[in-house]
């Protein structure tokens, strides 16, 4: 809950959604044709013993975001884990590659629509073009340094914070040049996005742990609090795996937009007042970051304001 006579956390995201829509620059989406308005250079912070900070401006789809994260620390690759689960945020990311595939006359051309249902309907077709390559997951858990080895740069970092909790480079990236397409000029190679939310760091001070992200590319209005959220909740987890209290989350944004097919949705939200931050309940016997299921975790008295749809301009994992 928010502290009496404090100013709620969320009007940080409120205000910088303002500061867009005053100050930002248009810019046009090179992939897309959508102008957009974009400052660059922004921070905000939450201090997680007030609340977990799941919008509530708008209802967010926190089921999706659960879902994601673990399959993030999974470190796997394919998307079969979120189907199963009826998370579909990674769906149209899944069609790109096989797009890439088609291009290269490896695959028969087919609709998304046509793609979507064999995605869901058959698990051989999922298993093979659920592939997305070595995205944010795989860059955390299994970083390739060659064909021999990889490295668990999350699992690194939680057990030396243990033994080491006053060291400064516990970061953590997905920013992994070699696996990027426009530099690696390798399809096969390659993830199939080059990482937005590009790399955390993990701090211990006094007796609690608090993570900073650093996210390149912002869309503010559908991506970010989904974003939030998530960064969030795995400080959380980070906290109880490693014996400490959650601490802050801190969010440091590189280029932040409003694409401009929203902006109409953004004022909507804009006019409307934020609510009390629900509380995040996580099953306190679970003790490896690997444990951790769907059902370990519960969302405490969540009362947003309605759902605010808007057209994805640039789809992403969130």
């Amino acid at each position: 809950m928010v502290k009496k006579n404090s100013r709620h956390p969320e009007y940080q995201y409120l205000n910088l959604l303002q500061d867009i829509l005053d100050n930002g620059i248009w810019k046009i989406s090179h992939s897309t044709g959508v102008k957009l308005k974009s400052v660059f250079g922004r921070q905000i912070r939450f201090d997680l013993s007030q609340g977990f900070p799941l919008l509530t401006t708008k209802k967010t789809f926190y089921r999706g975001i659960i879902h994601e994260l673990i399959w993030f620390l999974s470190g796997d690759s394919n998307i079969k884990y979120l189907v199963e689960n009826n998370v579909h945020i990674w769906d149209e990311w899944a069609f790109k590659k096989y797009d890439w595939a088609v291009k290269d006359g490896k695959a028969k051309k087919m609709t998304y629509e046509d793609f979507l249902v064999r995605i869901k309907a058959d698990k051989k077709f999922l298993k093979k073009w659920g592939e997305l390559g070595p995205v944010y997951g795989v860059q955390w858990r299994k970083w390739p340094v060659n064909k021999r080895k990889t490295v668990d740069q999350l699992g690194w970092a939680i057990e030396k914070i243990k033994k080491y909790p006053q060291k400064k480079h516990y970061v953590v990236s997905a920013w992994n040049a070699g696996c990027i397409y426009e530099m690696s000029g390798s399809h096969s190679a390659s993830m199939v996005i080059a990482p937005c939310h590009t790399m955390f760091h993990i701090n211990i001070t006094g007796d609690k742990l608090s993570l900073l992200l650093y996210q390149r590319s912002a869309d503010m209005f559908l991506g970010v609090p989904f974003n939030i959220a998530s960064y969030a909740l795995l400080t959380l987890m980070l906290a109880q795996v490693t014996g400490y209290k959650p601490g802050e989350f801190i969010h440091t944004f590189g280029d932040a937009h409003i694409y401009e097919n929203h902006f109409a949705q953004v004022k909507e939200q804009l006019k409307r007042k934020p609510r009390p931050f629900p509380i995040m309940k996580i099953n306190p016997k679970v003790k490896k970051i690997d444990d951790f299921k769907f059902a370990d975790f519960e969302v405490v008295d969540y009362d947003p304001h309605p759902p605010i749809k808007g057209e994805i301009t640039v789809v992403g994992g969130f």
